[in-house]
């Protein structure tokens, strides 16, 4: 568990991999306001990161039957000064192709979320400390990350 700070800039990061044939694809959504990203939040004090990504990955997606499977490592991001706590997680049900979510975040936000291959370079969509993450968790992963951007489903 991780001790109080001045400043907290621990953030879990909640990673639901799935296999689709040889293609291997992370879960991400498109913020109404901030562009595509994938799930990632405060790590409370006193909260382990894997119960932070849990909370998260419910919070931020409505998904609940989810279970923590490994620890992926920390990342500083360069990004205000944040840790990124990569956390693999499970669903015990099969997740939809695409949904849509209203979170609280923000007062309330409806986030689309979608599966995004990890072999596919992520487009200019994605902002850069994102694009950062996923070329780390590909490495990570042991997978080559294309230079050919991936297309993205739109908003429904």
């Amino acid at each position: 568990m991780l001790v109080g700070h001045a400043m907290n800039t621990h953030k879990a990061v909640p990673l639901l991999l799935r296999a689709t044939g040889a293609t291997t694809e992370v879960l991400a959504f498109r913020h109404p306001q901030a562009g595509l990203q994938l799930v990632k939040g405060t790590i409370h004090v006193g909260e382990s990161a894997k119960d932070a990504a849990l909370r998260e990955l419910a919070e931020e997606s409505g998904l609940q039957e989810t279970s923590f499977t490994r620890d992926l490592g920390t990342w500083a991001s360069g990004y205000e000064g944040q840790t990124w706590h990569f956390q693999q997680v499970q669903c015990r049900a099969t997740a939809p192709e695409s949904w849509e979510h209203l979170t609280q975040d923000g007062g309330g936000q409806v986030f689309h979320f979608f599966w995004h291959p990890l072999r596919s370079a992520p487009s200019p969509e994605w902002h850069p400390v994102y694009r950062a993450a996923l070329a780390e968790l590909c490495h990570r992963l042991g997978i080559q990350e294309s230079t050919h951007a991936a297309s993205v489903p739109s908003a429904a």
